[in-house]
C-alpha cells in the first residue's frame, strides 16, 4: 500500500482551493460583463469594461486580450461541466468570428492569442465548425504578415509602416500555435513553414548569448539582416523584461512540441534556466529580471504564471526524466508562491483571479494591478496540475 506524502497532500488541497476560488471569480464576472469584454487590467482590482474607442462601443471586442476571457470561460467549463460556462464561450466565439469576418482590429501578430483561445479552442472541445473557419481565417490573416525575405511575423500595426516595418517581439512565440493548427487542419505547408522560419529567427536574434531576451528586434525589411534588439514595456533595451522571457519559456517549449526542432527545446531551457536564477526570494519576479530581492520594483505575478505554464508544458515534451521532473517541480512550486502570496485572499476581494501584474510599467498602464492574461494563465497552470491529461488549446 501506497501513501501519499502530506506535503504532496497539502499542495493539491492548496491547488483544489485556489481553483475553487477561481472558478468562482470567473462565475461572478460572467454574470457581471455578459457578453461584453473586460479591460486589458484591473483598477484597484476590479475590471472596468473595455472603453469605447472610435467605432467600437464600450465593452467591445477590440485590443489583443479579449480572448484571455473566453479563454478562462473554456477552462471553468472543462473543470466543472457547467453549462453556462460553456454558453458563454460559445457567444464569444461567434463575436470573434464576426469580428475576423468584418475585418474589426486585425492588424496585430496577436490574432494567434485572440483566435487560439476564442475559436481553436471551442473547435478542440465542441467541433464548432463556425470557430474553425473563423480560426483558419485569422491564420490566413495572420499569414499577411510574414515579411520577406526575413521570414518574420511583422508584430504590430499597418504593414507598411516605417516605425514598425520588420519589427517582431518575443510575444509572438504564442501567437505561432495557431499556424501549427491551421497547418494541422489544411495540411497547407505555408503555415509550417512559417512557424519553422519565425521561430528560428526568434532563437537565433532575440535570445542573446547570456540567455536572456530582448522584448522587441528589427530586421532590414530590404535585405533580411538582423539590425537591433530593444524594448518597449522592459526597463532598458538591455535588461530583460520577464514577461517576455516567460513567454519565451513557454513560447518556445510550444513551437519545439510543433516542429521537433531541438534547438527550440535548448531556446526554452536556456530561457527558463535564466528566468530561475533572476527569481527574488518569494518565487515571483519583479517586472523586469533587472530587479532582484530589496528592490521596491513593482512585481508582475502574470509572469510567473506564464512560466509556470512554460515549465509544466516542458515537464511533458523533455524526454530527459531528470529535466522532466525538475520542469514539473518548479512548475508546481511556481504556482505554489502565487496562490500563497498573490491570489485573492477571498475571491470576492477582486476581479481578478491573480493580484499585482504589470502591464506596461514605462507608460504607467497597469501597475499592480490584474490583468487579462495573468488570469487565464494562472487559471491554465492549476487545470495543468489539477489534470495532468489536460489537452492544451495551444
Amino acid at each position: 500500500m501506497t501513501t501519499t506524502p502530506p506535503a504532496r497532500q497539502s499542495s493539491a488541497l492548496a491547488v483544489d482551493s485556489a481553483l475553487a476560488g477561481a472558478l468562482s471569480t470567473v462565475r461572478r464576472n460572467i454574470a457581471a460583463f455578459g457578453d461584453l469584454y473586460p479591460d486589458d487590467t484591473t483598477r484597484d482590482d476590479r475590471y472596468p469594461l473595455r472603453p469605447a474607442a472610435g467605432a467600437f462601443p464600450e465593452g467591445g471586442n477590440r485590443g489583443w486580450t479579449t480572448s484571455f476571457w473566453p479563454g478562462m470561460q473554456w477552462l471553468a467549463w472543462e473543470r466543472t461541466g457547467d453549462p453556462a460556462f460553456r454558453d458563454a464561450g460559445l457567444r464569444h466565439a461567434a463575436d470573434f468570428a464576426r469580428r475576423v469576418r468584418q475585418g474589426e482590429d486585425l492588424e496585430t501578430h496577436d490574432l494567434g492569442f485572440l483566435y487560439t483561445l476564442a475559436a481553436v479552442a471551442p473547435w478542440r472541445l465542441l467541433g464548432d465548425e463556425h470557430a474553425r473557419s473563423a480560426a483558419l481565417l485569422a491564420a490566413d490573416h495572420l499569414m499577411k504578415r510574414l515579411l520577406e525575405p526575413a521570414g518574420v511575423i511583422q508584430a504590430w500595426g499597418d504593414l507598411s509602416d516605417p516605425a514598425q516595418r520588420g519589427r517582431t517581439i518575443i510575444d509572438s512565440l504564442m501567437n505561432m500555435p495557431l499556424l501549427t493548427w491551421a497547418h494541422e487542419q489544411t495540411g497547407e505547408e505555408r503555415f509550417a513553414d512559417a512557424v519553422r522560419r519565425h521561430t528560428t529567427q526568434l532563437r537565433e536574434n532575440i535570445l542573446r548569448a547570456d540567455d536572456s531576451t530582448f522584448h522587441t528586434f528589427y530586421w532590414d525589411p530590404a535585405t533580411g539582416d538582423p539590425v537591433r534588439g530593444a524594448t518597449e514595456q522592459g526597463a532598458f533595451d538591455d535588461s530583460c523584461w520577464a514577461r517576455g522571457q516567460a513567454w519565451g519559456v513557454y513560447g518556445f517549449a510550444l513551437n519545439y512540441r510543433a516542429t521537433d526542432d531541438a534547438s527550440l527545446l535548448e531556446a526554452a531551457w536556456r530561457c527558463a534556466e535564466y528566468f530561475l536564477a533572476h527569481l527574488p526570494s518569494d518565487g515571483v519576479p519583479y517586472w523586469d529580471l533587472v530587479y532582484t530581492d530589496g528592490s521596491d520594483a513593482p512585481r508582475d505575478s502574470s509572469a510567473a504564471a506564464i512560466a509556470a505554464c512554460g515549465f509544466l508544458e516542458l515537464a511533458r515534451l523533455d524526454d530527459d526524466p531528470e529535466r522532466a521532473h525538475r520542469a514539473q517541480a518548479v512548475g508546481e512550486k511556481l504556482v505554489a508562491d502565487l496562490i500563497a502570496g498573490y491570489a485573492p485572499a477571498q475571491p470576492e476581494d477582486a476581479d481578478a483571479l491573480l493580484l499585482h501584474s504589470v502591464y506596461d510599467l514605462p507608460k504607467d498602464v497597469g501597475v499592480d494591478e490584474g490583468t487579462l492574461w495573468g488570469d487565464y494563465f494562472y487559471l491554465e497552470a492549476l487545470t495543468r496540475i489539477a489534470d495532468p491529461e489536460w489537452v492544451t488549446y495551444w
